[in-house]
């Protein structure tokens, strides 16, 4: 099947500005897009594409004073299965773990683990240690918190999320990647797009995503929190110690962000010949309708029960 995917971004600058965009597929995935259109800048703007210290492509720039657009639009084959499941996948002892993931048993930015140590062995510490402690996890960080499109700010830290008690995506996973890391399991946070493949219809559109990935018995596995369920269709763009390490465009000098859609949708074949106007989200004014307010009413009223 194929997924196509895509963004329009405006960035508007008072003066010639060097910026980094996070919003390359993953090189694992590349072998897959089957077709694409740009990155394109207008007015033209040279682009240099670099890995980051996490193996994440990255185009760097410089943005001339003014408005810049940027247009990508690309299908993408996916085979459809749902995340790697491994309920045997084991805990690997610090002392074994590979130099590369120590980083991702630290604090940063958004995960604090020295604020949420204590509450993770508490509520962890008598869970079989491995996939199952994971597991628990989630159910606990998809039970604790409330989502809803209206919820996001760009600031908050797991352990705010954990005390309002309320997020988005980021926040699912940032919460769930601190909460790992307490347990001495190497979690990294991880943001790309997700297809709804082989879900129930639902009044939210496919959107931006983050979710996260532990290192359990020697690889990494595939975890979401705010689903928490196996899905199918992901496909990520960059993966670091929290969205910090990953913004999706990130600036060294002033800027106002003018625009910025992104899509995500199924689509029959790989052309690029039919509108994805229907599917376009605005990550400028967050989507929300009145199906969405009174599925979180009832959920509020389920949860005081």
């Amino acid at each position: 099947m194929f997924i196509r995917f895509g963004y329009q971004i405006g960035i508007e600058c008072a003066q010639p500005t060097p910026m980094m965009t996070y919003l390359s597929v993953v090189p694992e995935r590349r072998d897959d897009v089957v077709r694409e259109r740009g990155p394109v800048a207008s007015p033209v703007v040279p682009m240099e594409e670099v890995t980051d210290p996490h193996g994440n492509v990255c185009l760097r720039m410089i943005l001339p004073e003014g408005e810049t657009r940027f247009d990508y639009d690309a299908v993408i084959r996916d085979e459809g299965k749902l995340d790697a499941f491994d309920p045997l996948a084991e805990e690997v002892p610090v002392e074994r773990l590979p130099p590369a993931v120590l980083p991702y048993l630290c604090a940063s930015r958004y995960c604090e683990t020295d604020r949420l140590g204590a509450l993770a062995w508490k509520l962890f510490g008598d869970v079989s240690a491995g996939w199952q402690r994971v597991q628990a996890i989630c159910d606990y960080v998809h039970d604790r918190l409330l989502f809803s499109y209206g919820y996001a700010q760009a600031m908050r830290t797991a352990l705010e999320a954990h005390e309002d008690r309320l997020g988005v995506n980021r926040d699912y996973a940032h919460l769930a990647v601190t909460l790992c890391r307490c347990m001495n399991m190497p979690a990294r946070y991880v943001n790309g797009y997700m297809a709804d493949l082989g879900m129930p219809e639902t009044p939210a559109p496919m959107d931006f995503n983050a979710w996260f990935e532990v290192f359990l018995g020697g690889r990494w596995y595939t975890f979401d929190a705010k689903n928490n369920a196996r899905r199918a269709g992901r496909i990520p763009v960059a993966r670091g110690r929290d969205a910090a390490d990953i913004p999706l465009i990130q600036t060294f000098g002033k800027h106002q962000l003018t625009a910025f859609t992104i899509w995500t949708l199924v689509e029959p074949d790989s052309g690029l010949s039919r509108s994805h106007r229907s599917a376009d989200v605005s990550l400028l004014k967050p989507w929300f309708s009145e199906t969405w307010s009174r599925h979180l009413q009832e959920r509020e009223r389920n949860n005081s029960h």
